[in-house]
């Protein structure tokens, strides 16, 4: 597809999903890399950070947009998730390196300041799994043709979807972060392959429970947006490029 007409996509898929959901989508993506700085549970054979608390809704938004609009312009919606997230990172690096004798930022300079090869693993990450996450969702509920808009399609669609993208997702950045350049920067601190596989099933497992929790939230808005024809234009515009 030309680049043109993958920006004329996006431009009419942004104004056809409901602002709410691209919003909550953008800011739990923020918050993630915001809130995995705290480490909630580490013991041998699990870790946990802050993350866990909101990346349920990051997967339930792409769940939610995958079942009405389709993986790809889910996963175009991801990118724009993680565009929001890099520009707001670079405010905030930009923020904690200008100097100020108000008083002592130390704390505020290290949490907003980041750190440059966990930022790259977040970011690989979560867009490897979002990828994954949306083509599965789709796959699966391709195969429930007797009642593909039904509660037990939406479920196994969304919690298996969840569990691997969450699994990969863990799984990669645990890799980059922990087994790359962690030896490197952090005095040879560093994680075993074993470890980062362990942490990423028990972190996914984590995470299937919040989804499994919140999940008819998001059955609900998906049989609503069915209900009110929503994303009527951007249904139209892919309907067009078809025909072409």
């Amino acid at each position: 597809m030309k680049l043109q007409e993958l920006y004329t996509e996006a431009k009419i898929l942004l104004r056809s999903i409901p602002a709410t959901v691209v919003t909550l989508f953008a800011v739990s993506v923020v918050c993630m890399n915001l809130l995995a700085n705290k480490t909630l549970i580490q013991l041998d054979w699990i870790a946990l950070d802050g993350g866990i608390l909101i990346s349920w809704l990051s997967f339930m938004c792409m769940d939610i947009i995958t079942k009405h609009f389709g993986p790809k312009a889910s996963s175009i919606i991801s990118l724009h998730a993680v565009s929001i997230n890099l520009l707001t990172c670079l405010i905030f690096f930009v923020t904690s390196i200008i100097p100020s004798t108000a008083d002592d930022y130390t704390a505020f300079d290290s949490i907003f300041g980041g750190t440059w090869f966990v930022l790259l693993g977040s970011t690989v990450a979560f867009l490897a799994s979002a990828v994954i996450n949306n083509a599965l969702n789709h796959t699966i509920g391709k195969c429930f043709r007797s009642d593909p808009d039904g509660k037990l399609a939406y479920a196994m669609r969304t919690y298996i979807s969840t569990f691997i993208g969450q699994f990969l997702d863990n799984f990669i950045f645990s890799i980059i972060v922990f087994v790359f350049f962690a030896p490197i920067f952090w005095d040879g601190f560093c994680w075993t392959v074993l470890q980062c596989s362990t942490c990423a099933l028990t972190g996914a497992l984590a995470e299937l429970l919040m989804e499994i929790i919140f999940s008819p939230i998001g059955y609900r808005i998906t049989q609503k947006w069915r209900a009110e024809n929503i994303g009527r234009d951007y249904f139209e515009y892919i309907e067009r490029t078809k025909q072409k």
